[in-house]
């Protein structure tokens, strides 16, 4: 079960609201079914996104997965030492994995992304 403090999009990004800013990373379903993760592209500092669009990207030995803005906004930080250690991830996607910040300038878009529940039912169903 995945925390239920936060939003998910289909293609396995969370979006946290905290402070005033949306915190976005992948879950735990996303990095098993990546598997041996190898590479993460991500942002600079500054850089605007619409939701839907790409923000960066995730790659393992099977795949290379595109990361899917939850809302749109400006990156205000990003966790560089992701870069270096992808591990991170598979030992804590919902926290110490988070991957960007970003200032959303509509953070009503999150409303109609799946709550926890939902991306459980989801994230169970595609995997039959």
């Amino acid at each position: 079960m995945v925390p239920n403090d936060r939003k998910y999009q289909t293609s396995h990004e969370w979006a946290l609201t905290q402070d005033g800013l949306v915190v976005v990373g992948i879950t735990d379903v996303a990095v098993e079914q990546l598997s041996d993760l190898v590479f993460v592209d991500l942002p600079k500092k500054g850089a605007k996104f619409k939701q839907g669009q790409s923000f960066g990207e995730i790659e393992s030995v099977k795949a290379v997965s595109e990361l899917i803005a939850p809302c749109d906004g400006e990156v205000v930080e990003v966790h560089e030492a992701l870069s270096d250690d992808l591990d991170i991830l598979k030992k804590d996607a919902f926290t110490a994995g988070w991957m960007i910040k970003l200032k959303p300038s509509d953070v009503s878009q999150l409303e109609g992304l799946l709550d926890g529940p939902s991306y459980d039912k989801h994230a169970a169903s595609e995997a039959h």
